[in-house]
């Protein structure tokens, strides 16, 4: 499975307008660690803040937030993404550094045959970026378009949790704000070879009627609406195409820098804290990290999927 670290700037502002709401009773501890979210207290916190794991792209149809995680909403001071999503001008500017160094494009990377398939594929969806900005692009950007693209196959109204998590910040009057920026989030790509960004581009576009690939957008889906955090982990890591060798820099080492500016921006204040489901489970996961913080760390009951609606 295509696990992007960066599908944060495919995501459009929101434009809504925020609005007072009244406070909702806390969410309950639950008895199952089969959640995404995860209540973190003890050490040196006078309240709770929460952990949720997000998925950048689901159908909208059955999904949506639990009323437990709307609760921790409500009830917090500020609302954190892995990026400050709601700073258009943060996210004007970070497009400068979509592009490779260099002035390096495609057909550097590519041979004549593949930067051929790979431009006609582009020219050929018309709902993309002109393939004149993408042949510019760190490719593992322009592989996120087909992601997307790929995932509305089975669903017309695809989704951002993130999205809907702002939504639900502005209309509680929230403030969110981002554990990274945009221009870190980009900057990763540059220590992974354009090269072998390029052949990850033309292997997605040589496979994109792979049932294969089909077969696991779905899986991947599945485990996230049944909240497997393991499965997730498994899956997040999984080999693909020799990124595995970089997973130090998509994930561990991320989890590591949340959790020390956790650590700091937790005291005093109730925190909800959305990032990547992938990125909690496991020993260097987030929950273990501020667990080995001295934080007590609780699974907390988590009803997403939309009444009405089977997993």
């Amino acid at each position: 499975m295509k696990k992007l670290a960066l599908l944060s700037f495919l995501f459009a502002a929101t434009g809504l307008v925020a609005c007072g709401q009244k406070t909702k009773s806390a969410p309950r501890v639950a008895s199952t660690e089969n959640t995404l979210l995860w209540r973190i207290s003890g050490k040196n916190l006078s309240k709770p803040s929460y952990l949720f794991g997000t998925m950048h792209l689901l159908c909208g149809d059955d999904i949506a937030l639990s009323d437990s995680l709307k609760a921790a909403i409500q009830n917090s001071d500020n609302v954190y993404l892995e990026l400050e999503m709601d700073n258009l001008f943060e996210m004007m500017g970070a497009m400068q550094h979509m592009s490779m160094k260099g002035d390096t494009t495609l057909a550097d990377l590519l041979s004549k045959q593949e930067y051929q398939k790979v431009k006609t594929y582009f020219e050929a969806n018309s709902t993309m970026l002109p393939f004149s900005m993408l042949e510019t692009f760190k490719p593992m950007l322009a592989a996120s378009l087909i992601a997307e693209q790929q995932s509305k196959t089975t669903c017309d109204n695809m989704v951002a949790m993130e999205s809907l998590i702002m939504e639900e910040a502005k209309s509680a009057d929230k403030k969110i704000k981002g554990l990274e920026t945009m221009n870190y989030q980009l900057s990763i790509f540059d220590k992974i070879p354009y090269k072998l960004q390029a052949k990850q581009l033309y292997d997605m576009i040589s496979k994109t009627k792979d049932t294969t690939e089909s077969h696991e957008l779905a899986v991947l889906t599945d485990a996230y609406r049944n909240q497997q955090l393991d499965k997730l982990g498994e899956m997040t890591v999984k080999e693909d195409m020799g990124m595995k060798n970089f997973t130090e820099l998509f994930l561990y080492n991320r989890n590591a820098n949340w959790a020390k500016k956790l650590n700091e921006l937790m005291p005093g204040k109730s925190l909800v804290v959305a990032v990547g489901a992938g990125h909690l489970p496991g020993k260097k996961g987030v929950i273990s990290l501020l667990r080995q913080e001295g934080y007590k760390v609780e699974p907390v009951k988590n009803e997403m999927v939309k009444k009405g609606k089977s997993i």
